[in-house]
C-alpha cells in the first residue's frame, strides 16, 4: 500500500490523496460503511457498490471471531470471499468492543479477558490474539490492539492505558514480523494514538506511533461522550504530530458535521454506525437537514426522499411511503433508510474532495454545516 496525497487545501489541513491497496484504490477522504458482523446492516453488497458507492468497508474482529469464527473464515478464503466482496477491507482490532462491555471484562497487562455476549464464555484477548484473528479474517487493513479510555477519564487512568496500549502496540508488531499473511495479499497494521483528552498523553501517544513507520495511523478513543469541541481540539492537536505522508483514520465518527470539521483537521479517513443504525430508527441524513421520517408531517408528502441525493432510493421513493413502511414497520423502510444515509454519506465525503481540488473547501465547510444541522 501506498498514499499519495494530490491536493492540500490552502486554508485547513485538509487533503485530497489516493491510498492503493491489493483490492482496489481509495480516494479520500473517505466514510467506510460499519459491516460489524459480515454485513452492512440491511444492505446488499450489490447495494452498497452500485447505490452507496462504498470503495472500502469494516469488519468487526470481537464479532466475527465469535460467529462464524476464524476456522470458517479460513476454510472460506478470508471475508472478502465469504462475504463476496472484492474491495478493500478494514478491521477493526476487538478493542472498542471489549471497552464496550466494561461490565464483564478484566484488563491486565497481559490482555483483556471478557465474557461472549451471546453465551456468556469467557475469552481472552491479547496483542497477539487480535492480530492473528485479523490474519484469518484478512483485510487489507487492521488494527494495532489497544484500550479504548473511557470519558471522562481520570488522569492516572488514561496514562497507565496509554503505557499498556504501547506496549501491546510493539507485540503487535512484532506478531506481524514473525507471522506471515494468509491469503496471497499484504495485510497493513495501523497503530491507534490514544491518551484520552489530554494533550501531553496524546502527544506521546502520537509521537510513539509515528516512531513505529506504520502505512497509516489511527486516532481513538474520542467520540465517547465527549462535547464535540473537545474531539475537535484533540483531533486537530494530534494530526500535527503524526506523518504527513501516511493516511490519518479517525475512528467511529460521526455526524456529517463531525466528517466535515475532521476533514479540515487533516483526517483522510472515517468510519460510524450512525448513518445505519440512525436509519433503522428513522433518521435521514439530507443536503437540506435532517429529517425524522416518523413524524406525521411527512404522510402526504410526496416529494423524493433528497432531490440532490445520489442513489435510486432517493428518487424512486418518496417521503410519504417511507414513512408509511415505517409506521406499518415493514423492513423495506429501513433498508431505502439505510442506503439512503450510507449514498449521502459518500456523497459528501466526494464533495469534499471536490471541494479540496477547487480550493474552497474551508469556505464551503462553513456554508454547509448549518445546512447539514437543520432539523426539518
Amino acid at each position: 500500500m501506498f498514499f499519495t496525497v494530490e491536493k492540500n487545501d490552502e486554508s485547513s489541513k485538509a487533503r485530497a490523496g489516493l491510498i492503493q491497496t491489493a483490492h482496489g484504490t481509495i480516494e479520500t477522504p473517505i466514510f467506510m460503511p460499519v459491516g460489524t458482523v459480515g454485513s452492512v446492516k440491511t444492505v446488499h453488497q450489490r447495494e452498497l457498490k452500485n447505490d452507496v458507492r462504498a470503495q472500502i468497508i469494516l469488519g468487526n474482529t470481537y464479532h466475527l471471531y465469535l460467529r462464524p469464527g476464524t476456522e470458517i473464515l479460513h476454510q472460506a478464503g478470508g471475508l472478502h470471499r465469504f462475504i463476496n466482496w472484492d474491495r478493500p477491507i478494514l478491521t477493526d482490532s476487538g478493542g472498542y468492543q471489549v471497552f464496550s462491555f466494561s461490565q464483564t471484562r478484566k484488563i491486565h497487562e497481559n490482555g483483556v479477558r471478557f465474557k461472549s455476549h451471546i453465551d456468556g464464555s469467557y475469552h481472552l484477548f491479547t496483542p497477539e490474539k487480535s492480530m492473528e484473528i485479523q490474519r484469518y479474517i484478512g483485510g487489507d487493513i487492521f488494527m494495532a490492539f489497544d484500550e479504548c479510555t473511557p470519558f471522562p477519564c481520570e488522569y492516572s487512568y488514561a496514562r497507565k492505558s496509554l503505557e499498556i496500549t504501547n506496549k501491546w502496540l510493539k507485540r503487535c508488531v512484532d506478531w506481524c514480523a514473525e507471522n506471515p499473511e494468509l491469503y496471497g495479499h499484504e495485510q497493513h497494521l495501523f497503530p491507534i494514538v490514544q491518551g484520552s483528552t489530554y494533550d501531553d498523553l496524546r502527544k506521546i501517544s502520537a509521537e510513539f506511533v509515528a516512531s513505529v513507520g506504520a502505512d497509516g495511523n489511527a486516532i481513538g478513543g474520542l467520540s465517547v461522550g465527549e462535547p464535540e469541541e473537545e474531539m475537535y481540539r484533540v483531533t486537530d492537536f494530534v494530526t500535527d504530530i503524526l506523518p504527513k505522508d501516511r493516511p490519518r483514520y479517525l475512528m467511529g465518527v460521526g455526524t456529517p458535521w463531525n466528517i466535515l470539521e475532521s476533514i479540515s483537521s487533516g483526517i483522510d479517513m472515517m468510519d460510524c454506525v450512525m448513518p445505519t443504525r440512525n436509519a433503522r430508527n428513522g433518521m435521514l441524513f439530507t443536503w437540506n437537514g435532517v429529517i425524522n421520517i416518523k413524524n406525521k408531517k411527512w404522510e402526504a408528502d410526496f416529494s423524493p426522499l433528497d432531490e440532490n441525493g445520489t442513489s435510486f432510493v432517493d428518487t424512486d421513493y418518496s417521503l410519504a411511503y417511507v414513512r408509511h413502511l415505517f409506521h406499518v414497520n415493514e423492513f423495506l423502510g429501513k433498508q431505502i433508510a439505510s442506503i439512503h444515509n450510507l449514498a449521502f454519506y459518500l456523497d459528501l465525503v466526494k464533495t469534499a474532495r471536490k471541494h479540496i481540488f477547487d480550493g474552497d473547501f474551508n469556505a464551503w465547510k462553513k456554508s454547509i454545516i448549518p445546512q447539514l444541522k437543520t432539523r426539518l
